[in-house]
């Protein structure tokens, strides 16, 4: 039988499809080992093994527990962990940016995280906002020339009215996509009101990392960045809206995923979200 080019190309793309699916749907998830900074250090190595029983390999963090960091990292690698990104803080940033590239090459992480932005009580503002643009473009650029990507985690203050849109807007429009883009947590996008599915497709490519952390029904909101942590239950449990969210970050251009469970029962809770990450189709 004489198949046509084009056939032949239906032939094999059809083959592939489903793999790539597959692909998709088997999409590794890590766990933020803040879920874990009540265990962790009462027996590190013991609660490391914890969490690489339940599946996680990826992970963030930073810090060494107070172990000399070499012998933290020797037993990362022996259980066979990968540090995808470690945190920094503001001052940090501004003060001290060779410690934090030293961390994050001493780990072999390639994403630095800052998850806060300093601002007097509640009161966020344009002029913290514009600071902030200021610090981490300037960081942000430095990090990209030593191999490393700058992201900022929102906490949900970020949110507030300015102009015709929000702080957030205003900070996505300034940091420098070369240098600075984002770590969504989907709780802190939900808790002020926001929409992770629609910001996810408003900001393509600009969330590179993502905290999976769902929050239990008919819990209020606020803007303030503040939130009882024993509100984060199982993924899929809650009002966040996993399921919808995890396929749109696909398309969005979400690269690692870190399962965020600031709650007491953490331990138990982890386990059950991993296996509703695995159900969804």
């Amino acid at each position: 039988m004489n198949q046509s080019p084009f056939f032949r190309l239906a032939i094999v793309l059809l083959v592939l499809l489903p793999a790539n699916i597959s692909a998709a749907r088997s999409q590794e998830i890590g766990a933020q080992l803040y879920s874990f900074r009540n265990q962790i250090p009462q027996d590190i190595p013991g609660t490391l093994q914890q969490i690489r029983a339940m599946g996680i390999r990826e992970i963030e963090g930073g810090g060494s527990y107070g172990l000399p960091m070499a012998d933290y990292k020797a037993m990362l690698d022996k259980m066979g962990f990968d540090m995808v990104s470690i945190g920094a803080d503001f001052d940090q940033l501004q003060k001290d940016l060779p410690a934090v590239i030293r961390e994050a090459k001493a780990f072999g992480a390639r994403y630095v995280v800052c998850f806060w932005i300093p601002h007097k009580g509640d009161d966020f503002t344009i002029e913290d906002a514009r600071k902030a643009v200021e610090v981490f473009n300037a960081a942000g650029k430095t990090l990209k020339e030593n191999g490393l990507s700058l992201c900022y985690h929102p906490h949900g203050y970020e949110f507030r009215p300015y102009e015709n849109g929000t702080l957030f807007d205003f900070l996505a429009a300034g940091l420098n996509p070369a240098w600075v883009n984002f770590e969504m947590d989907v709780f802190w996008i939900k808790h002020p009101g926001q929409d992770p599915v629609a910001l996810l497709k408003k900001y393509p490519g600009r969330f590179l990392l993502m905290h999976l952390k769902d929050r239990a029904r008919g819990t209020p909101g606020n803007d303030g960045g503040h939130a009882d942590v024993e509100t984060n239950v199982v993924l899929g449990t809650g009002d966040v809206g996993i399921e919808a969210i995890m396929k749109q970050a696909r398309m969005s251009g979400v690269k690692h995923f870190f399962i965020e469970d600031e709650s007491s029962r953490s331990m138990d809770q982890v386990p059950k979200s991993i296996a509703f990450l695995k159900s969804l189709k």
